[in-house]
């Protein structure tokens, strides 16, 4: 069974991004960039699934610009068998990343694409549900566990009231959440082994995709500043200002 993971290759989550000073962006110039916790998450699960014996190769593929490498290499180093890089340096919007996906998807035939649910960059969790969509594959969001068996595959999902468990028909799509597993530590063996595995590179055009943007960013700005709080000396005062300044009640 084949496993197809997409990648993206994010602001490192310790870092405090600051928003450029004419608001176009957020600033990312000699910044920490790392793979999104969560397509690690992903990558893990893939890996995990065939040490188990029930998947024989873990592909991963990333969209960007040349540096995306850098991210398919730590896929491969904690054990995907080879990486796959659609380059471009359009500004990559999810419905644009869904249709290249689906465009790999036709060309590599996976039985299951495992993604992180949402990229902690743009937070769009729109990927995953437009690449079911376009394939036309059943898809489970939020995944908390993942059993494959046979042609099926039994996923565990959280939900308000607890947890969900949905069985699919494969070729599925499913996208992860974090409490789906612990990524192992990437060992410095494994990363000089990635180094000679095999890396495909690809353009939009070779996929026949069109990433033009759809959407136009007009501002990004900061949030306000938190305000100092305030003391009151009874619940009455306090409930006051809750209806009266506040007006949240």
């Amino acid at each position: 069974m084949k496993v197809l993971v997409p990648v993206k290759r994010v602001v490192d989550f310790n870092v405090k991004v600051r928003v450029k000073s004419d608001g176009t962006g957020v600033d990312i110039a000699n910044v920490k960039m790392s793979m999104n916790p969560f397509d690690e998450i992903a990558v893990e699960e893939a890996v995990r699934l065939k040490e188990k014996g029930v998947v024989t190769e873990v592909i991963a593929v990333s969209c960007g610009d040349a540096k995306c490498q850098e991210t398919l290499r730590t896929a491969m180093a904690i054990g995907a068998d080879r990486g796959i890089l659609v380059e471009t340096t359009e500004e990559l919007q999810p419905l644009a990343v869904a249709k290249l996906l689906k465009a790999l998807v036709d060309k590599e035939q996976p039985q299951l694409v495992i993604l992180g649910k949402q990229a902690i960059d743009d937070d769009a969790n729109q990927t995953g549900q437009m690449l079911a969509a376009l394939a036309d594959l059943p898809q489970a969001t939020f995944a908390s566990k993942v059993e494959v068996s046979g042609d099926k595959v039994n996923v565990t999902r959280e939900v308000d009231g607890g947890l969900e468990t949905i069985q699919l028909t494969l070729p599925a799509v499913i996208t992860t959440d974090l409490r789906l597993n612990e990524p192992r530590y990437v060992t410095l063996p494994n990363i000089m082994k990635a180094k000679k595995k095999q890396l495909d590179t690809f353009k939009p055009e070779d996929l026949g995709v069109d990433v033009k943007p759809r959407l136009k960013t007009l501002k990004v700005s900061e949030p306000p500043k938190r305000g100092a709080g305030i003391k009151v000396p009874d619940v009455a005062t306090l409930v006051d200002k809750l209806k009266n300044e506040a007006k949240v009640i």
